[in-house]
Formats: structure tokens, sequence, C-alpha cells
């Protein structure tokens, strides 16, 4: 086996990037395949905090090659940015571990305006995006109208393209968004900067893993948001704007489905959603706020706090279905160290009627009542154990009740938001 898959199967937030961190130790690439800077992920070690939004997770092992997929789409002066602070932190010395799919799209400053100004309308109503441009620059893909890494390296391909679409954009901002226009030249001017930047990165990123992964090397896919959040299967239209599940890998990096040997699954031991839509587990008042405060529950890249909750297994084994998921690696359980007693989702009730699925209606899923299983808590702090026997009698069954309702084998467990914070119960994974 040596590609692994790892996906969030709730709302995203779940932990990912300590996961990836964590996992890189053993893949020789490690790969983004979906999202844009609109996903960042957290890595503590050493006490210090680390954010990193566009590249891989695995970016603070020396050696490893990150690959930022063709499923993305790339803010350039964002993974600029990103790029010298890693650098100013002794990180990705070398840019040729640094790949960058030539077939990505380009965030422009037209996406972000755009973006915004919808939003803005939207008043009540509104989604909760992040205003980083992702939603219109998935439009502008699918609409073919895009501009990719391959069109920015040909200037006056790019020229042409860019003034054909901020011609459009321009029209659109000022009649229907009543916003201000954007200057052509100014973009041009700037990108063309960021191209130099970034042209030795970029290439061929899905035939570089095509034959790294027939050579035998390692490769982790690194997933951003949850299932929850995806386009297709998540809480519509409360999503993101991508494919976020597994299946997404392929058209995300350009591999072949056999490539697809493994799929872990990250949860955590309670669940958060940011922004708006559903949430049948939702807890408000002083539990919500508890639980807020004692995980840190606060958006790694907008700041926003995140609404809080009790773990939802119906949305886990949904996400676990969907995803293949093959073990399961769960976060956070710490946070729950005071709480007298826990309460697990089991299932929800809807007019009479019993249901172990997350139902497509985003209506019905903020209506249904859900069905709780309650169990008792533990008041011992969990960061310093690195072991499951270690771990207090009612935690311990937590984790072991988790397992059961799910049918997934738990192979991690994070007890703290350091790198070392975790009890690793099966320590291979490739």
């Amino acid at each position: 086996m040596s590609t692994l898959v790892v996906v969030g199967v709730q709302w995203g937030d779940e932990g990912k990037g300590k996961v990836v961190d964590l996992l890189a130790r053993q893949a020789d690439i490690i790969v983004r395949f979906q999202g844009g800077s609109n996903a960042g992920h957290t890595l503590v070690v050493g006490g210090k905090k680390t954010i990193v939004r566009l590249i891989p997770s695995g970016v603070l092992h020396a050696g490893k090659v990150c690959v930022i997929g063709n499923g993305m789409v790339i803010d350039p002066a964002t993974l600029v940015e990103e790029i010298d602070a890693l650098q100013q932190q002794g990180c990705l010395a070398d840019l040729d571990l640094l790949k960058i799919s030539e077939t990505a799209h380009l965030i422009m400053p037209y996406h972000k305006a755009i973006d915004l100004a919808r939003e803005k309308r939207r008043g009540e109503a509104k989604i909760g995006t992040t205003g980083r441009g992702i939603g219109p620059c998935y439009e502008d893909k699918m609409a073919r109208v895009g501009i990719r890494f391959v069109d920015l390296l040909d200037e006056t391909l790019f020229e042409a393209k860019l003034a054909r679409n901020v011609e459009e954009k321009n029209t659109y901002l000022r009649t229907m968004l009543d916003e201000p226009e954007l200057d052509f030249r100014t973009i041009f001017d700037t990108y063309c900067q960021l191209r130099e930047r970034l042209r030795a990165c970029i290439g061929n990123t899905s035939r570089y893993l095509h034959d790294a992964i027939r050579s035998g090397k390692k490769v982790l896919f690194e997933g951003a948001q949850g299932t929850q959040l995806d386009v297709d299967h998540g809480t519509y239209p409360y999503v993101t704007s991508s494919n976020t599940v597994s299946g997404a890998v392929c058209a995300g990096a350009g591999i072949a489905p056999q490539h697809i040997h493994s799929v872990i699954g990250i949860s955590k031991a309670y669940a958060t959603r940011v922004g708006g839509g559903p949430f049948p587990t939702e807890l408000f008042g002083a539990e919500g706020n508890q639980l807020r405060q004692a995980g840190g529950e606060f958006g790694t890249v907008t700041g926003r706090p995140r609404r809080c909750g009790w773990l939802d297994t119906v949305v886990v084994r949904t996400a676990a279905r969907l995803n293949g998921v093959e073990s399961l690696a769960l976060t956070k359980i710490d946070v729950l160290s005071g709480l007298d007693t826990l309460r697990v989702c089991t299932g929800y009730r809807y007019q009479g009627q019993d249901y172990d699925e997350v139902p497509a209606s985003a209506h019905m899923l903020e209506h249904l009542a859900p069905v709780y299983e309650e169990l008792p808590g533990w008041t011992e702090p969990l960061t310093d154990i690195r072991s499951l026997d270690a771990l207090p009698t009612n935690a311990r069954r937590y984790v072991e009740r988790i397992e059961s309702l799910l049918d997934i084998p738990i192979k991690m467990i994070s007890v703290g938001a350091g790198r070392e914070e975790t009890i690793l119960i099966r320590p291979s994974f490739f």
C-alpha cells in the first residue's frame, strides 16, 4: 500500500492538519486536491503554531514533496505570502519540493469582490463564505472562462483572457452588485510579478504523481473542509464549492481510481461547524460555550467562533460510507474532560420516523430531533497520556462506544494540539 487519503467526516475543522503532519513522517509526497485558502490547517510543533492554507500540512517535515493539485483554486498572492512565511521559519528552503499543477485555476481579484458583494446582499440568508473568492472561481471553472496557471505562463494569452474577464466582471460588479470596477492593468502587472515567483514550481503534477506511485513512493492526499461541506453530498446550499470526499482525489490530483489504497477519516470527539446551515446536535448556552472555549473553537482562517455540539455518529457513519473510510482518527477528546455527562447522537427522528442516514433535505435536517445516548464523563486531564490503557476508564469507554456505533477501528487519538500529544493505537498507516 503506497497511498493514503485523509478526509474530514464532519463539517471541517476536525484537526486534519495535525493528523497529516503526523502521517507525513511516513510519506514521501503530500498532496492537496481541492479547495483553496478558505481551508486553514493549524500545526503545533514544539509549542510553536504554524498555519497553512494552501501548501500541504506535511511542509514542516524536511525533504517532503508538497503538491498543489489541479482541483484546487489558488490565490497566487496568498500562496507567495505563505511561502515567504514558511521560509522565514526555515521550511521550504528548496522550492523544488513544491509542485503546483499547471491546470489549477487562479483566484482573481474580481472573484473576491463578487464573493464579498454577494454575501453582503444576502443579509440574513448569508451562507457563511470566507469571502476569498473560492466559489466564484469554481463558477468560472465550470463556465469554462477560468484562468489557469498554464495560461499565466503565456503572457500574451493571459493578457487576452484577463482583459475579456475583467470587462465582463466589471459590468456585473457595476450593474448587478453596485460595486466599483477593478483596474485591468493593476491586476495584469501584479499577476505577472507573481508568475515569476512561482514559475519554477508549475508543471504536470498528474504525471508526476502517476510516476511516483508506480515507483512505490508513499503518497498522502490531504483533504480540506469536511464531508458535510461537500457540494454534492453535504448540507447544500450551506457547503463549500468543491467535492471534499475521497473520490475527489482522482479528479483533483489527476490519478486513477486504482491508485487509492486506503482512506482514514478524521473526526472530533464532539462536533463543530462554522457559518450557517443545519447542525442537529448544536449546543447553545453554557455547554456550547464551554466546548468552544476549552477547544479553542475559532476559525483558523477567519477567526469566527465555531458552533459546537455533541458528536453525531449519523454524520460520521454517512461520511464513512461515502468516503470508504477504513479507520478513524479521533481528535480533541481532551476537550471533553470535566464534563459530568456526555451525549452521543445515534439516530434522527422526524415526523414519527427514525433515520440512520443524513437526509438530503437541509430543511428536514433543521427540524428533525436527534436521538441521544448518554455516557459518563471524566475529570482527569488527558494531555500527557500516550496509550489507550492509560486513559481514564470512562474516556476509554467513550472511545470503545464510538468504535462500536460506527463499526470502524480508531487508529489514532489526539489528546492535545501538539504533534506529540497523540495516542497511536495502530502506528502503521501505509
